[in-house]
């Protein structure tokens, strides 16, 4: 689990986290895609396959985490702990439905990043009790992406943020225009899909959203 030292460090990492998405990428590859969102100010990056087989899931989890690196941005798996140890990615990120936070940190060890989903105040502080670096929270607005998102009030996010002593990215929903509606709720940063991959120029949405993002974060 990230220590006290380096937790301002982690929490300024997740400014703009970007969740991938093979929805948007017609003929173009999900390296492309994302090469352009990093060049654009992305600071952290998910991978999240729901359709893939092991083997695809593997080499493209291998090619995108060289890519982070390169651009000094931390690199985790969405619910397969399995990959993620295999590949010696920075961590991986659980929902609710997965993995039990507590068993993925003892799979983990001490040293990786892990980010669990919460909705409510409850699943939060039990989150942090049992290992987590850091919260997604949401939706905290209405989002076409995960048919299973529960909707999270701004008082609720306020309040997760305000229980417990670990960062907390706000998603779902998200846009380049209602992001300014999430200042003054505690969040240190926000997690996107479309605001970034659904757009035609990936680069320039990312800078656009991480812009508005700091203001926000900061406000």
């Amino acid at each position: 689990m990230i220590d006290k030292d380096n937790r301002k460090e982690l929490a300024d990492s997740l400014l703009l986290y970007a969740v991938t998405d093979r929805h948007w990428l017609g003929e173009r590859t999900l390296a492309e895609v994302v090469r352009e969102s990093l060049e654009g100010g992305v600071s952290f990056l998910q991978l999240r396959e729901k359709e893939l087989d092991e083997g695809r899931f593997y080499e493209e989890a291998v090619e995108l985490q060289a890519l982070a690196a390169q651009y000094g941005v931390p690199f985790v798996v969405n619910d397969n702990v399995d990959i993620a140890l295999r590949m010696d990615a920075d961590g991986v990120h659980v929902g609710q439905s997965d993995m039990e936070a507590g068993d993925v940190r003892a799979l983990l060890g001490p040293d990786k990043i892990l980010g669990v989903s919460a909705q409510t105040v409850e699943q939060a502080v039990l989150a942090e009790k049992r290992g987590a670096d850091y919260l997604g929270v949401g939706a905290v607005f209405p989002t076409g992406s995960k048919d299973d998102a529960e909707d999270v009030s701004h008082e609720i996010l306020k309040a997760i943020c305000e229980a417990v002593s670990i960062p907390v990215v706000a998603i779902g929903g998200i846009t380049l225009e209602n992001t300014p509606e999430l200042a003054g709720s505690g969040i240190c940063g926000i997690a996107v899909i479309s605001a970034i991959y659904g757009q035609k120029d990936i680069k320039e949405a990312a800078a656009r959203l991480r812009k508005v993002t700091e203001e926000t974060v900061k406000a």
